[in-house]
């Protein structure tokens, strides 16, 4: 097996050591953060590969390149009853995951100074892996990927991610630059990191670099941190959405969805996306979700990570898209909240919403998407249930009957199949924003 260039990989080991990553405070929680917690719940990933529900208990989690472990207390936060791996190269950056979890209270949690390569040698298989800003520093990702592979669980889950090529080319650009004047030939320390800092302001602010790059915050607090993981980062590498697939079947491995796949769809960046032009309309519909990523990546590259889940080959289980539910199914279906919902301030918004019969505004406290979205208060009533359990969802449909028993137009009874179809069509957009789960009932 081709492994990381020793003289690169003692590189990145002394950026990191020298400079441990994420500079986050050992004290700062992610509690309050519902949108990181969602990413980094197995729930999400499983859900979208098998629309199933998980339970997190007992389940083993490796954080590969864990850094100082603030990713590694994320996934303890989101996954409750997990256990926590973490493997890092760097030894003062795992020095700082164990003292960190230990402050949070997670002690099912052990921490190693392993490299990739290594991981065969843990004794464990692992339902989620999370690899976070680490693989793209392999010169050949088959060797990371094929490591992850070789302790995944047959119905695990990896996620990780890449560097896009094309978003940040400018930054590429720059490291080229800063090589050329040899601040990268060993680890970078303040003096280069100063020398970046007198350049890039020395330049012209109408200068390309500088305009596309620079910002103040990368002479404050925080600079030292910037410079290092944008202008002078060790092994850094930029990657393409066909790279990607190319990778994955090299090493055998199932794409299953990008980790942020709602901001990935191509129909989006159409003024209309019903009126398309004609060569457009007829080809749009068959390309693959492999075409349809690298087509939104070349006309739109926004996305600095190519974030990705993936598994082994056919380990989804098979499953009848939501949109092709016949009626009989969504009468029979079960449904979830989305758990980074289950909070007692939610509950609070919703009983607010429903005292004072006003709508609901819903992405204050979860935000999948970008955007503002309300619901009514009827809908955020047959909610309520949800944060104690499950539900099969003709309860929750009388439950919204009971919210509003006469038809405000008629002054009739409502009709329960009014009701139905009403509660049918809020609970499909719901669930395509993320925040409820609807399980369908085997015949």
């Amino acid at each position: 097996m081709v492994s990381i260039d020793s003289e690169l990989l003692e590189k990145i080991r002394q950026q990191f050591d020298s400079c441990p990553y994420p500079r986050i405070p050992l004290e700062q929680s992610p509690k309050e953060k519902p949108n990181l917690l969602y990413i980094h719940n197995l729930v999400t990933s499983y859900y979208v590969r098998n629309q199933k529900i998980i339970d997190t208990k007992d389940k083993v989690i490796l954080d590969a390149g864990c850094g100082t472990g603030y990713k590694s207390l994320v996934l303890a936060e989101a996954n409750p009853g997990a256990k926590i791996i973490g493997v890092d190269i760097s030894a003062e950056s795992i020095k700082l995951a164990r003292q960190r979890l230990e402050h949070h209270g997670f002690d099912n949690a052990e921490f190693h100074v392993l490299p990739l390569q290594e991981l065969p040698t843990l004794n464990y298989q692992f339902d989620y892996i999370n690899c976070d800003e680490l693989l793209y520093l392999f010169p050949d990702l088959t060797v990371a990927l094929g490591a992850m592979k070789a302790v995944l669980k047959p119905d695990g889950i990896i996620r990780s991610n890449l560097h896009s090529s094309l978003q940040r080319f400018n930054y590429f650009r720059a490291q080229k630059v800063f090589t050329m004047m040899g601040l990268m030939e060993g680890n970078p320390e303040d003096m280069e990191m100063d020398i970046v800092v007198e350049s890039m302001k020395a330049l012209k602010d109408n200068v390309q670099l500088k305009a596309t790059t620079w910002s103040p915050n990368c002479e404050g607090k925080d600079g030292k941190e910037i410079i290092l993981m944008n202008y002078l980062f060790q092994g850094d590498k930029g990657y393409t959405v066909t790279d990607l697939f190319t990778a994955l079947r090299d090493s055998d491995l199932e794409f299953i969805s990008m980790v942020n796949w709602r901001q990935w769809e191509l129909m989006d960046l159409f003024k209309e996306p019903d009126n398309l032009p004609a060569f457009l309309a007829m080809s749009l519909p068959d390309i693959s979700v492999e075409q349809s990523l690298h087509l939104f990546e070349l006309l739109h590259p926004i996305h600095r990570l190519i974030d990705f889940w993936c598994g082994h080959p056919q380990s989804a289980q098979a499953f009848l898209p939501i949109s092709e539910w016949t009626d009989s199914d969504w009468r029979t279906a079960q449904v979830h909240l989305c758990p980074q919902l289950k909070t007692s301030k939610f509950q609070e918004g919703v009983i607010a919403s429903l005292q004072e019969i006003r709508p609901f505004v819903i992405s204050q406290y979860l935000s999948p998407i970008e955007g503002f979205i309300e619901i009514e208060s009827s809908i955020a009533s047959c909610l309520m249930p949800l944060l104690d359990q499950p539900q099969p969802m003709m309860s929750l449909v009388e439950r919204w009957k009971q919210f509003r028993p006469i038809d405000p137009v008629t002054s009739t009874p409502t009709d329960e199949e009014q009701a139905f179809n009403i509660v049918k069509k809020w609970f499909l957009r719901l669930e395509s924003l993320g925040y409820i789960m609807l399980e369908r009932q085997s015949s």
